[in-house]
């Protein structure tokens, strides 16, 4: 029996990778016939309890601490959340004794990643962003395999035992749908401004949009995920603002749009306003051109040095937030889409970002190295 345990957690971001590559091992499992396989997940939450048990990975709790980087009495309370996290941790891993483990990253990681190193098991580590945060860094020094999304994360890991292999991406986010205008009630031969800030939405984005819709609508239609928190107040807000106006029914805001929806939304869009984590490898392999609006006070300045290395490829504009106004904002996506070979450009900029297999590399690194220890 090969037992593969996976860890990290605190966010999608970190989650969703995860079930990304047990997807493609359970491809593999039933590929090349080999059994026995058993999958396990530590982290401080199942965050998709539904998604885990779709893929059957048994979930475990694991307690674990953020270190902010702000004062906080919330970090002396998580330093010792997260000293019963490592003793949690080292039992039920030495318990599993499982023969690889797969890290994402992120806090909720850390005391797995500790007890699997005491106990000398193998590790294989991804790298979502362009600075790796402190886990994986810390990691990476002891890791088999380090797989990383940016070639500029590269350098931070050993060289040998570091490859770029892109992001994993779910097969049901990966490439536009068709049937959007219907399913989404558009009009046709109006573009399509697709705004996301993650399933909790960006507060700034939706204020910015607020102040911009009377100048929007006239000329765009607007896909808005504005987060389930804000959801309420945004359609109130954007209801009152466009009151009479004729073309109010162009703003259509959501709260959370499902992979199918997302994917029929991405199929229409004629531009795309995003953060900087990991939701820009969907935007890339929809080839959809962006605006990225990177969080200003994210940890290691990950999310602004994301942005620019998707920029350097050309696949997108970078707006921070000290310089987003109404005005910048409008001038960006009129820019963009009124320009036919810069739309172009950067659609296939985006495409050529995109490296398809990311999950599947992992998950055939994963197998081999739980192999290997197997036969041990």
């Amino acid at each position: 029996m090969i037992k593969i345990l996976f860890t990290g957690g605190g966010t999608g971001g970190h989650f969703y990778p995860v079930i990304a590559v047990a997807e493609e091992i359970n491809k593999l499992v039933d590929e090349e016939k080999i059994a026995g396989v058993r999958m396990y997940y530590f982290s401080d939450s199942p965050y998709d309890a539904d998604a885990l048990f779709a893929n059957q990975i048994a979930f475990t709790k694991i307690n674990a601490g953020k270190m902010r980087l702000y004062f906080s009495l919330q970090n002396f309370m998580d330093l010792f959340k997260t000293a019963w996290g490592i003793i949690e941790a080292f039992i039920a891993v030495f318990q599993l004794y499982p023969d690889v483990v797969f890290a994402k990253g992120g806090y909720a990681s850390f005391p797995t990643l500790l007890a699997a190193r005491i106990l000398g098991i193998p590790v294989v580590i991804h790298e979502s962003d362009s600075a790796p945060g402190r886990v994986t860094a810390w990691a990476g020094k002891f890791a088999k395999f380090v797989a990383v999304s940016y070639k500029e994360s590269f350098p931070f890991f050993p060289k040998d035992r570091t490859a770029h292999v892109g992001q994993p991406v779910r097969p049901e986010l990966e490439h536009p749908a068709s049937g959007g205008l219907e399913y989404l009630e558009l009009e046709s031969g109006v573009p399509v401004v697709f705004i996301l800030g993650g399933s909790l939405g960006a507060q700034i984005i939706n204020e910015k949009i607020l102040a911009s819709l009377l100048e929007l609508v006239p000329n765009y239609q607007i896909i808005h995920q504005t987060g389930r928190a804000n959801f309420d107040d945004m359609k109130t807000q954007s209801e009152h603002v466009l009151r009479d106006n004729q073309y109010a029914s162009r703003y259509h805001p959501f709260p959370f749009l499902n992979p199918l929806a997302m994917r029929m939304a991405a199929g229409v869009a004629s531009v795309i306003i995003t953060r900087a984590g990991s939701q820009i490898f969907e935007i890339a392999s929809w080839g959809v051109p962006s605006i990225v609006i990177p969080i200003a006070s994210s940890n290691n300045d990950h999310q602004r040095k994301n942005a620019f290395a998707y920029a350097r490829a050309g696949a997108c504009e970078v707006i921070e937030e000290r310089n987003l106004t109404p005005h910048i904002l409008i001038s960006e996506i009129d820019r963009i889409t009124s320009d036919l070979i810069l739309h172009d450009k950067m659609s296939a900029a985006a495409k050529d970002f995109f490296q398809p297999d990311a999950a599947k590399k992992i998950a055939e690194k994963v197998l081999e190295i739980g192999l290997s220890h197997v036969k041990k």
